[in-house]
């Protein structure tokens, strides 16, 4: 799965500052409230996943997008209604963000078995890994106790490749560096791509990891670490939405 063109970002968060929350959250936040959660949505997603290969990318584009509009709390999966404008029709993400519906199966499951436990924020957070590994990319320990937003977050414009994002992939069906090894080889797919690889100062990271798909790897799965601390609602802030779309 060569990663769409947002994602090299995530692979400079470590050497850029930013508003990240120090970990309140932990890895076992659920190990007495609910510990299902996280074998029931391992099996949900993969399930989802099992019948459409590309909804792995889909569900890694799905966090990045909550998480870069201030923070990761699940804004990204409310419905219209009279009090929310959608971020699921912003221009950013109106006709290429995917994978709600297997958002939405994985939280009914929890509700079955932890009613009110598990937030949504935290659902899609453990999706993303779980779509990563299923396709053959790292996993890493997500850091959870995250809760949902009550409202929409404002999302901010971006530039005009987003018209493009189907074509985001260039091995859907897989994790790979194959989009690094495209670049060196001046075939990048968008302009806002090949740029990465035009003489500045991002030529030696494109170069490091078309060479080494292991230290791509790596350096994913930190920066999806990373990502996942922006910003979270904690504590008493939020709620835990019962329906993804929804606020209660």
């Amino acid at each position: 799965m060569a990663t769409f063109h947002y994602f090299l970002l995530l692979l400079l968060i470590s050497s850029v500052a930013v508003n990240h929350t120090q970990a309140q959250l932990t890895t076992n936040f659920y190990a007495s409230s609910c510990p299902n959660a996280l074998s029931t949505i391992r099996t949900s997603i993969r399930t989802g996943i099992a019948r459409e290969r590309r909804m792995a990318a889909s569900l890694l584009r799905l966090h990045f997008h909550d998480c870069f509009v201030q923070g990761c709390d699940a804004s990204i999966l409310l419905d219209q209604s009279p009090t929310i404008t959608t971020e699921k029709t912003a221009p950013p993400n109106d006709k290429s963000a995917r994978g709600y519906q297997l958002i939405d199966a994985a939280k009914a499951q929890l509700e079955r078995i932890c009613p009110g436990v598990v937030s949504c924020a935290d659902v899609l957070a453990v999706a993303a890994k779980e779509a990563s590994a299923y396709v053959g990319g790292p996993a890493w320990d997500v850091k959870l106790g995250r809760r949902d937003s009550t409202a929409r977050r404002r999302c901010p414009a971006v530039g005009g490749d987003d018209a493009l994002a189907p074509l985001d992939l260039v091995t859907p069906n897989s994790f790979d560096n194959n989009y690094f090894r495209d670049l060196v080889q001046r075939k990048g797919l968008l302009v806002s791509d090949q740029v990465l690889y035009s003489g500045g100062s991002t030529n030696s990271i494109v170069e490091e990891y078309s060479r080494s798909p292991s230290r791509f790897s790596a350096d994913f799965a930190a920066a999806m670490v990373r990502m996942g601390d922006i910003q979270p609602l904690m504590g008493s802030a939020g709620q835990i939405r019962r329906i993804c779309g929804a606020v209660n």
